[in-house]
């Protein structure tokens, strides 16, 4: 009987290390060999390859991989043909979306897409460029970009580009000025769609897109866990922020309960002494490595 194995793409650069470290969190440790493009993974039913971000699509939509992570901008740019299984926003690297802008030297004429008609824009983001003006019936010319986009408007090399940024600020620094955002994307987990038509592939892609989800849940939350008597319960209770309502659980043969909730690590520091002062003991503060709730089973 043919071993049944799925296979993983693991992108490649910017995303390597958190995806990696968001996997371990999720319950998968991936180790990585310099030697190679095939990193190990502590699961027998997995196997992994790194590829270009700008790739994976195209490896997930022919079927050499059945599953990846990669932006909504390259799945559009391959205009591939995949099932996207779940968001992952990274809150290590980002907590907010890319953005793909159309930019011009601050003393161009250009102030509205439409300007740009009869215009050469240098991108690396080329298919999905052109399709996004053809839409809009204004002729350009689109060159590839191999890097140091933004030089190329600077020097005159040409009219515009459209670039992926953030908050904006590196396209300002470089004399820039934004007129029109193209896109936003985040990174998504896909999967090829004949893949999902296999129930053991659609079973445990299901169940890795669930713990991944999981991890991130979890990436800025801590767990809280304290002993409270009967006295100041309700006190306490009251300053407590919760996912949904605390635990609340009597002590063995005593006058005390056993109080325990999940909150965001940015409030612990304010809210732990607060909690002291209401009444509260032992109060102990834990990471978490998953929140996984019903909302996060997307298959």
């Amino acid at each position: 009987m043919k071993e049944k194995v799925l296979k993983i793409g693991i992108p490649k650069g910017s995303l390597e290390n958190a995806t990696i470290e968001l996997f371990q969190k999720a319950g998968w440790k991936i180790t990585v060999s310099s030697r190679n493009y095939f990193p190990s993974i502590n699961d027998s039913e997995i196997t992994c390859a790194l590829v270009r971000a700008q790739e994976m699509a195209h490896y997930v939509e022919s079927g050499v991989l059945d599953m990846g992570l990669t932006g909504l901008d390259w799945i559009l740019e391959n205009n591939a043909d995949v099932e996207i299984v779940a968001d992952l926003i990274y809150s290590k690297i980002s907590t907010q979306k890319a953005r793909w802008v159309l930019a011009v030297p601050e003393q161009s004429e250009i102030t509205t897409i439409e300007d740009c008609a009869g215009k050469s824009i240098s991108t690396e983001l080329v298919n999905f460029t052109r399709r996004y003006f053809e839409a809009r019936n204004i002729p350009v010319t689109i060159d590839f970009s191999w890097g140091a986009t933004e030089a190329k408007a600077v020097e005159g090399l040409v009219d515009a580009i459209v670039e992926v940024t953030e908050t904006g600020s590196t396209i300002k620094a470089h004399g820039l000025k934004i007129i029109h955002t193209l896109l936003e994307s985040n990174t998504k987990l896909i999967a090829n769609k004949n893949s999902l038509q296999d129930p053991w592939k659609k079973a445990k892609i299901r169940k890795i897109a669930l713990m991944l989800r999981g991890a991130l849940n979890a990436d800025n939350l801590v767990g809280l866990k304290m002993n409270v008597p009967e006295e100041k319960l309700n006190e306490v209770v009251k300053e407590l922020p919760s996912l949904t309502s605390p635990t609340v659980a009597k002590l063995f043969n005593a006058a005390w309960f056993s109080v325990e909730t999940v909150i965001p690590s940015s409030v612990a520091r304010d809210l732990i002494p607060r909690l002291i002062e209401k009444g509260a003991d032992g109060i102990i503060e834990y990471p978490l490595n998953k929140v996984v709730g019903r909302n996060d089973v997307l298959l």
